[in-house]
């Protein structure tokens, strides 16, 4: 057993998966892997969370092994193993010339192997080698040619990348929606001419129809194909295996009664493109409904990003340096002021204050801090200045630590799922002998003309029997449930602890402020004899416009004596 100190734990989103076998399928490819500890692949999310030991094998091996599966595993750019990677977004540049400019100062920096600059994203990707040249640096000589840079981090760029990946599949989707969508309903009224008589009779033409049922068929559909004929590879089956061969069947024997003279007349001469290229267009939209929903799957992680500070207001020397957060580096002094957002964690070396820290205890109260305590990145300081020493940055933050649990949560699998899986990868080669039993049947009993019958619900069982619901149910309730716990201030350690939880009969809070607003209120006013409500009532709100002039009038004098006015 390899050390847990030893092992890297990376989420990779993964691409083509269709159903619940999928996942078994990229599962096995990956556990089989020497260096892997451990993978799990969450259908509802798309990713592989894989638990692996850097010195033996790397990410680039990991996607060879899924990729050899017949799918593709997406390696984050902060992850790759043989390269430093940074990302900037750069504020200020106004055509492609700002562009050039920002990639010719890269290629004047030494340590810069290669870049990536991009008008239209407003960002640059910078491949260097850290021992020449730091993050720092890059930034420098980017805002030298009078361009505002921030660094983005590792939480950001794959939540990006994944949002960019998931915007080009939903484009592409819709793309084959409407295209299909405009040639199947000419198929539809073409083919179905007892219930449309007034169609002409140049659209019940066979070739017309099967002109339109093409582009349906192995354009609209290829990915159907792709699928299937990766499964097949690897001897296997998979949704997609169901759909090509259903779609396939109807549109070969509608070829078959288009060109030639082979089908008996007792079986018919109709054509089935309609069947065929309707199924492809129903189950696109499946698809595209599918893949808009699993683009709300990271609001949680992006939520919990939010409440991130962007900037952090350093002492280095005699200045107080404005930087963004990915800047702070360890042992850094930093100033915070009352009302501002603590950056990052670390111990208070002079002042003191009151803190906000709700957001991780759910504590209503303000705590007191005072020298040599410890400040939580992300909490609000209340009312009093300090200075801090940073301690932890980045990922060895709190709150990253915390958007990684809930990232894993999402992740993760609850046993009543594995039974899912198991199932669902006996699932398909059980339905493929269903429905070549329900061939034979038809064929031998049905009604004349008995193949067509046969064909028509040979089809039917394997378009309807697609395992999706299966693979799909548990991963997003295990999603959903954890995303809107942690937008609630409730972290849930993943799906066993969800399916434990049914089962609970008593629940013992130790805070007060987890039961109510999470805020103190006033619900009673009790006066003593002799005094009036309204009175009583008058005054405090009067007290209280006093108080808030004063807060005013001192902001004021603070943001004109600041050193930055």
């Amino acid at each position: 057993m390899v050390e847990e100190k030893t092992l890297k734990k990376t989420s990779f989103p993964v691409r083509g998966m269709h159903c619940a076998s999928c996942v078994s399928r990229v599962e096995k490819s990956l556990n089989e892997l020497e260096g892997v500890d451990e993978a799990s692949v969450n259908f509802a999310t798309e990713k592989a969370f894989v638990s692996f030991n850097p010195r033996v094998i790397t990410p680039e091996l990991i996607g060879k092994a899924v990729k050899d599966a017949g799918y593709e595993l997406i390696i984050p750019k902060k992850i790759t193993s043989e390269k430093t990677e940074v990302e900037f977004k750069i504020i200020g540049m106004d055509s492609p010339h700002c562009a050039g400019v920002v990639s010719k100062a890269l290629d004047d920096l030494s340590g810069v192997d290669k870049h990536e600059v991009s008008f239209a994203n407003g960002k640059a990707i910078v491949e260097y080698r850290s021992g020449e040249v730091s993050v720092n640096d890059i930034r420098k000589v980017i805002e030298e040619h009078g361009y505002q840079v921030s660094v983005v981090s590792e939480e950001e760029a794959a939540v990006d990348q994944e949002r960019a990946m998931r915007a080009a599949e939903i484009r592409k989707l819709v793309q084959k929606l409407i295209v299909g969508t405009i040639l199947s309903i000419p198929l539809l009224l073409g083919s179905l001419t007892k219930l449309f008589p007034w169609v002409p009779a140049w659209l019940q033409n066979h070739y017309v129809l099967l002109a339109l049922a093409t582009p349906v068929q192995f354009w609209v559909g290829a990915q159907f194909y792709r699928g299937a004929w990766a499964s097949a590879k690897h001897r296997t089956t998979d949704m997609n295996t169901l759909i090509a061969v259903g779609t396939l069947a109807a549109f070969l024997y509608s070829l078959v009664v288009t060109v030639t003279n082979l089908i008996p007349a007792a079986y018919g001469s109709e054509v089935y493109y309609d069947t065929a290229s309707v199924i492809i267009v129903l189950i696109l939209l499946g698809r595209f409904l599918e893949a808009r929903a699993r683009g709300r799957t990271s609001e949680a992680i992006r939520t919990l990003m939010g409440l991130q500070a962007k900037t952090a207001r350093v002492i280095r020397g005699s200045e107080e340096l404005d930087i963004p957060i990915e800047e702070v580096e360890l042992g850094d002094i930093i100033l915070v002021r009352p009302g501002e957002k603590i950056p990052v964690d670390g111990i208070i070396k002079e002042g003191g204050s009151t803190i906000d820290e709700s957001m991780l205890t759910g504590e209503s109260i303000p705590t007191v801090k005072k020298i040599g305590d410890e400040v939580i990145g992300a909490t609000i300081n209340k009312t009093g200045s300090f200075k801090f020493e940073a301690n932890k940055i980045g990922r060895d933050t709190t709150l990253a630590q915390i958007i990684r649990l809930v990232e894993q949560a999402q992740g993760s699998k609850a046993p009543i799922q594995r039974l899912a899986d198991v199932v669902a990868s006996y699932f398909v080669p059980v339905v493929f002998a269903i429905a070549t039993t329900t061939f034979i049947l038809w064929y031998i009993f049905g009604p004349a003309p008995s193949f067509v019958f046969a064909l028509l619900n040979f089809v039917a069982v394997l378009i309807i029997a697609c395992p999706c619901a299966l693979g799909l149910a548990t991963p997003t309730a295990i999603m959903v449930g954890t995303g809107k716990g942690a937008e609630s201030g409730v972290l849930i350690k993943g799906g066993a602890s969800l399916e434990t939880a049914h089962s609970l009969d008593t629940i013992i809070f130790d805070k007060t402020g987890t039961l109510t607003k999470g805020e103190p209120a006033v619900t009673d006013i009790i006066t003593v004899n002799g005094v009036d409500d309204d009175l009583l009532l008058r005054l405090t709100a009067s007290a209280e416009r006093h108080r808030s002039e004063e807060r005013r009038v001192g902001k004021e004098c603070r943001s004109r004596w600041s050193p930055y006015h």
